[in-house]
């Protein structure tokens, strides 16, 4: 298993978890994060595959709230659809 610090107790807890035994979709979000700022960039990605694809989505609806964006729309669409698609795919593989 991944071991992140020997506390970590300053996440907060999944309030779903804590209530059904279950994960969430958002499960291992900040554990991710975590792991990102100390570098770990494939520890973050087991963790949690979705941080990637919501990293990109969210620098660029950033970008694209500054400057306009030809075809902006439709790059936000395909992100948007990428990033709940690896969230939901990894979801699904954690409760088989």
């Amino acid at each position: 298993m991944i071991s992140l610090s020997a506390d970590d107790s300053w996440m907060l807890p999944c309030m779903s978890k804590k209530l059904t035994g279950a994960d969430c979709p958002g499960c291992g979000i900040q554990r991710s994060i975590a792991f990102l700022l100390k570098g770990e960039f494939s520890e973050a990605f087991f963790m949690y595959p979705g941080i990637y694809p919501l990293i990109f989505l969210l620098v660029f609806l950033t970008f694209d709230w500054f400057f306009k964006i030809k075809h902006g729309e439709t790059i936000k669409l395909v992100l948007a659809v990428l990033t709940l698609g690896t969230v939901v795919t990894n979801f699904i593989i954690k409760l088989i």
